[in-house]
């Protein structure tokens, strides 16, 4: 019974915690924008990260018209930001919402082309809602980890009230797309569906920078055992095949001008990864080399695990987690990449594994990171009615303070846990003298 009422208590300490991320999104860091956009004649639209991927698509699958031309991203703009943007007004934004996409995620978008846009809207926020409540039973099966019903529901809870998955859903962010994507995909391999897996993996290719770690990875746990997994090597192969026939059909040069507009957009962006916007560009570069030799190193090992183990899972959240840190954009919504790693540290922390008190320490900072914005959005929803304009000025970033060290933590964390977990599991295997 005790047990229980704990259980219903964690929930709805969950649901206040989300309901606050929700009420900071919508009445505190939206008026700021709206107030800071008024003040320097900056302009609004729509603001969905869908609509130029659903406009290149529209125009391209039926006008037959480039997505990648100067005047597909003027229309974008137009409906993005509600006029093209000037680079003579020194306030206007710099990101040129151009079509940086593979041409082939076309296709995905395809059965919405003939719609309004305001339909689209309203269908996406749904799947992407849908998509990121679905991946938390996911992300646990892969790790094998059997919770009760209330506890799954609060761990869905938090992830819908989570800042990365409320800016994601609010800008209606492919990334989650992507991340559902990845999710159905471990959670295929971990079911032992190889093939779907591996078309699930391609699907999530859209967004090539966060997806070829993991791209990397997976082949390579595949080629290690080919004869047992190589279905998902051929599921992957398959589809892959079919959305790059597909889109060389449609547009022979799009792969020359994907690359060029990827440089465009790092250009007038001017993209960090999370490890070089807070070590600088030579430390950031070091550190990710010294994080991704340190990941290899880890994961080589456990290139032979079975995906229905437990291992497995960690490695998996470990790729992720090191994607966030080296990708070259420290955005807020890329965090969701996170989950999995998360996850498998809280199980880890209320399994009671001993540990030594530099760990001990460092994963009550992790905590500490983790909650805070939930911390300072609970208190300002709490003081929002009594916040002057000067105040709210001043606090209303407090619960991003953490973006860019939780990343760091989070990788850290799971490096060690995925090495130790190794080690107790070579030490339990090897066969006393």
């Amino acid at each position: 019974m005790l047990k229980q009422q704990r259980l219903v208590v964690g929930l709805t300490l969950a649901l206040v915690a989300s309901a606050s991320t929700w009420f900071y999104m919508n009445r505190i860091l939206r008026a700021q924008q709206l107030a800071d956009a008024a003040a320097h004649d900056r302009p609004r639209g729509n603001l969905s990260d869908l609509y130029p991927r659903w406009l290149g698509a529209r125009e391209l699958l039926l006008h037959g018209r480039n997505p990648y031309s100067p005047e597909i991203t003027r229309e974008i703009q137009q409906g993005y930001y509600g006029r093209p943007i000037d680079p003579n007004r020194p306030y206007d934004p710099k990101d040129q919402q151009a079509f940086a996409y593979p041409v082939y995620v076309v296709f995905l978008l395809a059965p919405s082309v003939g719609l309004p846009f305001h339909t689209v809207q309203i269908g996406f926020l749904w799947l992407l809602i849908g998509l990121t409540a679905v991946s938390v039973p996911f992300w646990l099966g892969v790790l094998r980890w059997r919770v009760s019903f209330v506890t799954g529901i609060t761990f869905i809870v938090l992830m819908l009230g989570w800042l990365p998955a409320v800016q994601a859903i609010k800008l209606q962010q492919l990334t989650l797309l992507v991340a559902g994507f990845m999710a159905a995909c471990c959670a295929c391999l971990a079911g032992g569906w190889l093939f779907c897996a591996g078309a699930l993996l391609a699907l999530a290719t859209i967004k090539p920078q966060l997806a070829w770690p993991l791209v990397l990875w997976l082949l390579l746990w595949a080629g290690s055992e080919w004869r047992l997994r190589r279905r998902f090597v051929f599921g992957f192969a398959l589809i892959m095949l079919l959305l790059l026939s597909g889109a060389q059909l449609v547009m022979p040069s799009w792969c020359r001008m994907f690359v060029d507009a990827i440089r465009q957009y790092h250009n007038y962006t001017q993209g960090q990864s999370v490890l070089t916007s807070l070590f600088g560009l030579i430390g950031g570069r070091i550190l990710g080399a010294g994080c991704v030799g340190a990941c290899a190193i880890c994961l080589w090992r456990l290139r032979r695990e079975p995906a229905a183990g437990e291992t497995f899972g960690r490695s998996v959240g470990l790729v992720l987690a090191l994607t966030v840190g080296i990708v070259p954009m420290s955005a807020l919504y890329n965090q969701v990449l996170l989950a999995p790693a998360i996850l498998a540290l809280v199980r880890s922390a209320v399994s009671l594994e001993p540990l030594l008190p530099s760990v001990r320490w460092a994963r009550v900072v992790g905590l500490f990171l983790l909650i805070w914005p939930w911390m300072a959005t609970m208190g300002l929803s709490l003081a929002a009615a009594w916040l002057t304009p000067e105040l709210k000025e001043r606090v209303w970033p407090m619960p991003l303070y953490p973006s860019y060290v939780l990343p760091v933590f989070v990788f850290g964390l799971a490096l060690l846990n995925t090495w130790v977990s190794q080690a107790c599991t070579l030490r339990d295997n090897t066969p006393a003298e």
